[in-house]
């Protein structure tokens, strides 16, 4: 049997091979530059999440959405390590006792129980700076627009137009019992949705494509998947316990946060999910066996448990 890293295409590759062929090159982009880090407390800081293996979600909506376009994995390589560092630093930031003050972190102890408070802001702070670097100079066959193009995307996505601003309305207004759906649910799409859906347009910006009506499917498959996967996580929140989750059960209501399932009840939410899965799939319809690769990482994303 032929080694993944010698095969020539991945047209014919299971989800599980596609992803034991990317996964790998995110590491080797962010070691090329934490290699030389001055700072070895940073260093290892910085290290400690990232290698603390999650799902790799994100990376691989861009890979997926990549080879629906033919573009190279060394284009697709940037952004998917951009976005990785990206969500890395949200969840270092998001376990400090100033936001969520959760102790657990995939099973492991949150990055700031172990290298402290301090260490923890400027390792999140010096992953989000990484990330653009990544994109500007890592060397591939990538015009200079395109870069310019993903850094303004994912700028969009994690500044005050995306993630911050949805965390600040999750840290401000969250716990008002009488919040509307709209709101609830734009923060979601804030928070969570924007940079799983700027996941897909990334992985579009790695490729030569310039279709319009290419870009408004994938915006509409990502923004379904954003909110859906934000909603699934608030459920698994209620159901799933701690060991499954690698970070502490109940967290939300801890936090007495208002959630989707907690104010529209179980049945409803994940009634909700599977309406939003079904409407994503079909905004990709168009793209044929070329999106099979994204379609079966939406099942997978649909059936998750943590």
């Amino acid at each position: 049997m032929r080694a993944l890293k010698e095969m020539s295409t991945t047209t014919n590759l299971t989800l599980d091979e596609f992803s034991q062929l990317c996964i790998p090159r995110l590491e080797k982009v962010y070691d090329f530059y934490l290699r030389d880090t001055p700072a070895l407390a940073l260093k290892n800081t910085m290290e400690y999440t990232l290698q603390n293996s999650g799902k790799r979600i994100r990376p691989l909506l861009i890979y997926a959405t990549g080879r629906i376009f033919d573009a190279p994995l060394e284009n697709s390589d940037l952004p998917a390590c951009a976005v990785e560092l990206i969500h890395t630093y949200s969840l270092i930031h998001d376990d400090l006792p100033c936001m969520d003050n959760a102790d657990l972190r995939r099973g492991k102890p949150a990055c700031h129980k172990v290298y402290g408070e301090g260490m923890a802001v400027l390792a999140g702070d010096a992953l989000h700076t990484l990330a653009m670097q990544i994109i500007a100079s890592y060397p591939a066959p990538l015009k200079s627009q395109r870069r310019l193009d993903m850094i303004a995307t994912l700028s969009a996505a994690c500044g005050p137009f995306g993630m911050a601003a949805g965390q600040a309305l999750d840290l401000s207004i969250m716990s008002d019992k009488n919040i509307s759906l709209d709101l609830l649910e734009n923060i979601h799409r804030l928070k969570t949705g924007a940079l799983l859906s700027a996941c897909v347009e990334l992985g579009r910006l790695s490729s030569n494509d310039d279709d319009e009506l290419h870009q408004q499917s994938l915006k509409q498959f990502g923004d379904r998947i954003g909110l859906a996967f934000q909603i699934q996580d608030d459920i698994l929140d209620m159901e799933a316990n701690t060991e499954l989750l690698g970070k502490p059960q109940g967290i939300d209501v801890k936090n007495s946060k208002c959630t989707y399932p907690l104010l529209y009840g179980l049945n409803q939410a994940k009634e909700k999910v599977q309406s939003l899965y079904h409407d994503a799939l079909d905004a990709i319809n168009m793209f044929g066996h070329q999106a099979q690769l994204l379609r079966e990482l939406t099942g997978c994303l649909l059936q998750r448990k943590r």
